[in-house]
């Protein structure tokens, strides 16, 4: 078979290799060209995939490396009778763990202790509620709303919008969408930022598009207390310089790249495409992933100090909002090509649970916190 397939999928060559010749394609360079004789499509958010790039293709399977599915036209692959496939909750452990970051760098260049502020968390699925699950662990008040879920019954302690918007911290994972009963595209716009308390922390991981980017702008201007966390842009890889300005931390859509999750993405759709050829399975991830190093806390640092330092020293969000700014000293023409660039190369960055921590005190709370928030602990002996 033939297989064409986006060349930023992580490790999808030889993943794929035992299925037939893979042939990797720029994402946002791919055309009907590229597709003409491919089994095979293999894509990420950045490829629209609809009647324009398949009507004259022979592709009889498509697979998306990412949570979301608003890039593909399903309606159209139904219609033609093409198998899809995409890799939900995949990197939804990387994503929660770069929220966390975000709040363990603010918290200390703000001055607050998380556990006197409450959160309010809008969309409880694969991301939002381990985000949930781990501002709980540091003793975070979550509020969390999410109608299409609470729809289906079951999520009692959900509250209404207005409720949520009382947060001291409002972070957003929802899908994009622009129809239906609960559109999200600009869901956060002028209206509910003018709801948010004077020196509310905003953090957005969704869809660019989510949020009104010019109504945050605005927002941020007047607000000087406040402040906003940025990992998805309306207009990528074209992002608003203006904006970046104003944000706390900015980054180029990169919350779920772990190297787990990513790999984790192309084990998803690479084991849904084997189903749908009857091949047997031959790739697994462990084939792709490198042994981490310990990590080891000092005894004499402060509960949440040594959790801020756990947190940063797996993922510190700093280094990528440096990264990300450093663009303006570009072009205005290389800049675009810079943030797709830098989504590429993307440097090595483990989950939680693939650092084994070394705690140099016998501190059952702290452990506790650790363990909740995902990492592996291994204790040492104190001596006297």
């Amino acid at each position: 078979m033939k297989i064409v397939a986006d060349e930023n999928i992580p490790s999808v060559e030889q993943a794929f290799a035992s299925l037939g010749e893979v042939s990797l394609v720029h994402g946002r360079s791919l055309q009907p060209a590229h597709v003409r004789d491919a089994d095979i499509l293999l894509v990420r958010s950045v490829t629209r995939v609809d009647e324009r790039l398949l009507a004259d293709s022979s592709v009889r399977f498509v697979g998306s490396a990412t949570i979301g599915f608003d890039h593909v036209d399903l309606d159209y692959l139904s219609q033609r009778g093409i198998g899809f496939a995409r890799a939900p909750g995949s990197n939804a452990t990387s994503a929660a763990e770069y929220v966390l970051s975000a709040i363990m760098v603010l918290s200390e260049r703000l001055g607050f202790d998380p556990a006197d502020k409450t959160v309010g968390i809008i969309g409880h699925g694969n991301v939002g509620s381990r985000v949930r699950a781990r501002f709980e662990a540091l003793g975070m008040r979550c509020q969390v709303n999410d109608p299409p879920l609470q729809a289906q019954g079951g999520h009692d302690d959900f509250v209404s919008l207005a409720d949520v918007l009382q947060a001291d911290i409002i972070t957003v994972h929802v899908p994009y969408t622009r129809t239906g009963r609960w559109p999200t595209h600009h869901l956060v716009n002028a209206d509910l930022l003018a709801q948010l308390r004077p020196d509310a922390i905003v953090l957005n991981t969704s869809r660019g598009a989510v949020a009104d980017n010019p109504a945050m702008e605005a927002w941020l201007a007047v607000r000087s207390n406040a402040a906003a966390v940025l990992d998805v842009w309306e207009g990528e890889p074209s992002i608003s310089l203006s904006l970046m300005d104003r944000v706390a931390l900015a980054t180029p859509h990169i919350a779920g790249y772990s190297l787990d999750g990513k790999l984790r993405g192309t084990d998803m759709i690479y084991h849904a495409a084997c189903e749908f050829f009857g091949e047997t399975a031959c790739w697994q991830v462990a084939d792709a992933v490198p042994v981490s190093p310990a990590l080891t806390i000092n005894s004499c640092h402060d509960r949440l100090s040594a959790v801020r330092e756990a947190v940063l020293a797996t993922y510190d969000i700093r280094a990528d909002d440096a990264a990300l700014r450093a663009i303006k000293r570009l072009d205005k023409g290389a800049q675009a090509a810079r943030f797709d660039q830098l989504r590429k190369e993307y440097p090595v960055r483990r989950e939680f649970s693939e650092i084994e921590v070394v705690l140099e005190t016998h501190d059952p709370e702290l452990r506790r916190v650790l363990d909740a928030l995902g990492f592996k602990l291994s204790a040492v002996p104190v001596t006297a």
